[in-house]
C-alpha cells in the first residue's frame, strides 16, 4: 500500500511514521504533488501555527491540491483544522473541506488541552471496534465547532468536534500516532478504507 504523509514542514512527522511503521506500511513523506495524487492513502499532519502553516501550503500549491484528492485523506491535529472554512489562530482561511470554524478556547479552561481525553458519539467506520467513550491524545488550544460533518466529539469547557467526515476526507483533532491502542486502531481503519 503507497502511504504519503504530506510534508508541509508543519508536523510531528517522525512519529506518524514510527506509528505506520508498527501496522507495516512504510509511509512516504513528501511535498511532491503528483507523488501525492499517486498515493493510495494520504495523511495531513500538523502541528504548529494555523496561518504561518496555511502559507507554508500555498507557497508550494498544496492548498489547492489536497482538497481535489480522491483517495482517503486523514488530517491530524492542526491538519484537520486547516480543512475546516476559517480558524481565529491568526484569522486563517482554510481548504473550505469542513464545512464549520474552528475557535480559540476561552481562558476558563487550561490551553492547550494537553493529556488524555474521550472521544464519543463515534459514528464513522474510521472508528471500527473502538468504544464509545475511549481516550485519545490531546493538544490543542483551537477547536473545531460541532456541524453536520462531526464525527465524533469531545468535551473540555464544551462539546467540540473531535473528529469529522466528508465523502472520503476525515479529520481528527487527536493524535492517533500517540493515543495507544485506540489510537492504532484508528490508523488501521484508515488504512483498511
Amino acid at each position: 500500500m503507497n502511504v504519503v504523509i504530506i510534508d508541509y514542514g508543519a508536523g510531528n512527522i517522525k512519529s506518524i511514521q514510527f506509528a505506520l511503521k508498527r501496522l507495516g506500511v512504510d509511509a512516504l513523506l513528501s511535498s511532491d504533488v503528483n507523488i501525492i495524487k499517486a498515493a493510495d492513502k494520504v495523511i495531513f499532519p500538523g502541528v504548529g501555527e494555523a496561518s504561518s502553516a496555511m502559507k507554508k501550503l500555498k507557497e508550494s500549491g498544496l492548498d489547492t491540491i489536497i482538497p481535489k484528492l480522491q483517495q482517503p485523506v486523514l488530517g491530524i491535529c492542526l491538519g484537520m483544522q486547516l480543512m475546516c472554512n476559517y480558524s481565529e489562530e491568526g484569522k486563517t482561511e482554510g481548504l473550505g473541506i469542513f464545512n464549520t470554524d474552528v475557535k480559540q478556547f476561552n481562558n476558563t479552561v487550561k490551553v492547550p488541552q494537553m493529556g488524555w481525553n474521550t472521544i464519543s458519539n463515534l459514528k464513522s467506520s474510521l472508528f471500527d471496534t473502538i468504544i464509545d467513550n475511549d481516550f485519545m491524545y490531546m493538544v490543542h488550544s483551537y477547536y473545531a465547532e460541532p456541524c453536520d460533518e462531526m464525527i465524533a466529539t469531545t468535551n473540555y469547557q464544551l462539546d467540540y468536534a473531535s473528529a469529522l467526515q466528508k465523502d472520503n476526507f476525515y479529520g481528527v483533532q487527536f493524535h492517533p500516532e500517540k493515543s495507544s491502542k485506540a489510537g492504532e486502531q484508528l490508523l488501521k481503519n484508515f488504512l483498511g478504507l
